[in-house]
């Protein structure tokens, strides 16, 4: 039985909207289009082909964006493997004065993709250490800073971060030192140095 043209675009709309418009070849596979309307559809530009086999509604390229709607591209391209981390992670949490030039990503210990755009970690992460966001994962404030702490992040950009987290009530002295101790010692030694800085 042929799928209707408009159900096949409405079923693909769906799934793109909870992504930003993002979605991927696959996706659009499964909602009904084959790969020669998917080639058609960014041809005549009603698709926009952001990397190899991700494509952004047009529609959603020309509304006002927000600043990490190019995180969800990288959830896609990991397959939904990836969570933002580190400094990219502080700065989704508008904490500190975290700016980082690069997207630093969380991915499982078999991931085997790599791309020179981003700085991937590997590491297993547990539920409790991951928020849900519209279309991708980030890190917690709490993962975040204690991950900065263990890759010796700039000590200025980490002592802002643990005062607003701990201002904003986003987390505790005793919990950041807890998280802290379990990553180890030079995680525990840079929260230490921030939790002094604090008045």
């Amino acid at each position: 039985m042929l799928r209707d043209r408009t159900d096949t675009r409405a079923t693909l709309w769906r799934i793109a909207s909870g992504q930003r418009g993002f979605f991927t070849a696959a996706q659009a596979r499964e909602a009904g289009y084959s790969y020669q309307a998917q080639h058609y559809h960014a041809q005549r530009g009603n698709w926009i082909l952001v990397d190899r086999g991700i494509y952004r509604f047009r529609e959603f390229d020309s509304l006002p964006g927000s600043e990490d709607d190019h995180l969800v591209r990288w959830a896609l391209w990991s397959r939904g493997r990836a969570t933002v981390s580190h400094t990219t992670a502080l700065s989704v949490h508008d904490l500190g004065t975290a700016n980082p030039s690069e997207i630093h990503l969380t991915v499982p210990s078999g991931f085997r993709q790599k791309d020179s755009a981003v700085v991937l970690h590997h590491a297993d992460l547990a539920s409790d250490e991951i928020e849900e966001r519209d279309g991708y994962r980030v890190t917690t404030p709490v993962r975040a800073i204690v991950e900065c702490a263990a890759a010796r992040l700039d000590q200025d950009v980490l002592d802002s971060a643990v005062a607003e987290a701990l201002d904003r009530g986003l987390t505790t002295r005793r919990s950041l030192l807890h998280a802290a101790q379990q990553f180890g010692a030079r995680a525990e030694l840079g929260v230490e140095r921030a939790l002094r800085e604090v008045t």
